[in-house]
Formats: C-alpha cells, structure tokens, sequence
C-alpha cells in the first residue's frame, strides 16, 4: 500500500466508521453537540492509535513474513486499541453529559469494547491484506527479474564456437610462418575472452568498448578473409559514450561476416556507423550481401536471435532490431536502444 493510498484508506475508514456511530447515537435521541464533539476525538484518536500500530507492525515484521505468523501482535493490537478507543469514548461522553450516580453500567463498557475491537478487527483485516498484496507482487517482481538476470547472464555466455574454432586454426598457422603476429592474434583473442567475462551490474557498456573489442575481433578475422574484407568505422562524435549491450555489436559484425561476407569468392565490404542524441543510440552495420528467403523468414539466425532477445529483456518494447536489403546490394543492420533503460 503507497503512502497516498494509506492515508486515503486511514481517513475515510475513519470518517465513515463514525458516521454510522453517530447516526446510531442520534436515531437514540442522544445530544447532537455531544455526539459530534465525542466523534471528532474518536476518529482523531483511532487514526493515530491505528497508525502507531502500522508502525509497530512494519517495524516486527520479518521480510515475506505471512501475516498469519504475527496473530499474537495483530490480535493484542485489537483488543488494546478496542478498549482504549472505548474508554475514550465513555470519558468525552461522561464530560458532556449527565451521569447517574452508579456510572457507566459494566456491561455497557464491555460492550463498546468489544463493539470497537471489532471495527479494529476490520480495519486490520484490510490492512493487512493489502500489504500481503504488496508483498506478493513484490516477490513476483523479483522472482521476474532473477529470471531476467538468469536469462540475460546466459545469452551474455555465448560465444560462437565456429568463431573460437576458426581462430584457433588461422593462429596454428601462423606460429610457423609469422610468430610474432601469432602473439597478436592470442593476445586479441585473450582481449575478447576477458571482456566477455567482465559483467557489468546495468549489462551496458559505453559503445568506445564495444568498438575496441570488434577491431579485436576483426583483426583475428582478417587473418582468415586477408583481402577478402575492407572494415570502415563512422562512429558520430559523442556516440564512443552512449550506454549499449555488452556483445552487441560483435554480433552484428559475426552475422554480417558469416552471412553476407564470406559466402561471397571476392569478399565485401563491411561499414559500422553508429549516432547518438537524447533519445536514442542507432548502430548499423552494413555489409555486401543480400537476404535470401531462408534469412527473411528468420533473419540472422541464431545469433542476432540472441540479441532480440537481450534487447528484449533489458528495454522492453523500446529498442529494436531490423535486418533489411538495399538496392546496391547491401545489407544493412540496424539497432535502436533508448537513451533511458
């Protein structure tokens, strides 16, 4: 229950409470000034007894504690607060009107007591199943965002092994003929490893990261294409910072590589732009190629499946990712993250 709504709850269970208490009062011919002087305290005393109860109760609460688990302070809270409200109640009327020699007759006390716990127990049923609401959606909530965090730490740990097999292989060769740029490739390869190991709390990282870990990547590419490929960046001023995906861009540039680039004898040419303002980030990684039947149906396959999905998860509705032909022959791929996650 939201503050707003507590109060809302407090005031006009109150108000409403004594508004059928005085209309009893009256329709038994009681004074009206007393009846309405008696009702003001009731209720200014029941919204801040009730109040000091919400209190103590929040306070003695245990996380996810069902409510059923605190019926002793539930319970003593009622029947204290029954009675004091009834003994307040008996004072105030007492002060305002005549009262025979003998008092308040026992049985009539005891009644309004157990008249008042019983409003009590009203009131506390409906507080506190409102807070096992709150509760309940609270650990959905979580339990909805460990599945996310499950989810999204595993699409993170993918890593194409035809990519780790290929890489392998171009460094075996090279050992023997080029020892030195043998080192590079490890090291470059020991580069990708370590950052797709890094997790970052938001599973965003400045796109300048992304950036130097695709030249990494490209360059132990390039070992197997030589010629085959031409890599040019047109990275906006001030996008280097913009917030994206860990990963996300390697997975444009593998998908352009393995379906539009190496299939083709003379290679391609791969383009990476990316632009950022205030509401969005947009990267595109356009290749040589073009989508055949197979890749409208399911566009990218595996691997920028992947990447929908991670989109997913992390913005909701917000982000996309498009895969479309153009008419020079080129495939272009194009992902939208909102400025705000």
């Amino acid at each position: 229950m939201s503050k707003t709504s507590y109060w809302r709850f407090q005031i006009l269970w109150w108000l409403c409470y004594a508004a059928i208490g005085a209309t009893i009062n009256i329709l038994f011919r009681e004074n009206i000034r007393s009846v309405v002087i008696v009702h003001i305290f009731w209720v200014a005393a029941g919204i801040g007894l009730t109040h000091l109860f919400r209190l103590t109760i929040e306070r003695r609460r245990k996380p996810d504690q069902p409510a059923w688990r605190m019926w002793p302070l539930l319970l003593g809270g009622v029947l204290v607060i029954g009675f004091l409200q009834a003994a307040l109640v008996v004072g105030v009327t007492s002060s305002f009107a005549p009262v025979s020699e003998d008092g308040w007759p026992l049985s009539s006390v005891v009644a309004l007591g157990w008249g008042m716990c019983l409003g009590m127990g009203i009131w506390t049923m409906l507080y506190m199943r409102s807070t096992e609401k709150q509760l309940q959606e609270q650990r959905e909530l979580k339990l909805k965002l460990a599945v996310s965090e499950a989810e999204l730490r595993a699409l993170e740990a993918q890593i194409n092994p035809h990519f780790l097999f290929n890489c392998l292989n171009s460094i075996r060769a090279l050992v023997a003929e080029n020892p030195a740029r043998a080192q590079d490739m490890i090291t470059r390869l020991a580069n990708i490893f370590r950052y797709n190991l890094h997790r970052e709390p938001s599973h965003t990282v400045p796109l300048a990261s992304e950036v130097e870990v695709v030249g990494d990547y490209l360059a132990l590419e390039s070992v197997r294409f030589e010629d085959r490929l031409r890599v040019r960046f047109a990275i906006a001023p001030g996008a280097e910072k913009a917030p994206v995906p860990s990963m996300l861009l390697q997975a444009l540039v593998e998908n352009a590589l393995k379906h539009g680039i190496a299939p083709r004898p003379s290679g391609g040419d791969l383009l990476i732009r990316a632009e950022h303002n205030q509401d969005a980030t947009v990267i595109e990684v356009e290749n040589s190629g073009q989508l055949g039947a197979t890749d409208a149906n399911e566009p990218g396959g595996v691997g920028l499946s992947n990447t929908r999905e991670r989109l997913r998860i992390l913005y909701g509705g917000r982000a996309s990712l498009q895969l479309r032909n153009r008419d020079d022959g080129h495939v272009v791929a194009t992902v939208l993250i909102p400025a705000q996650a």
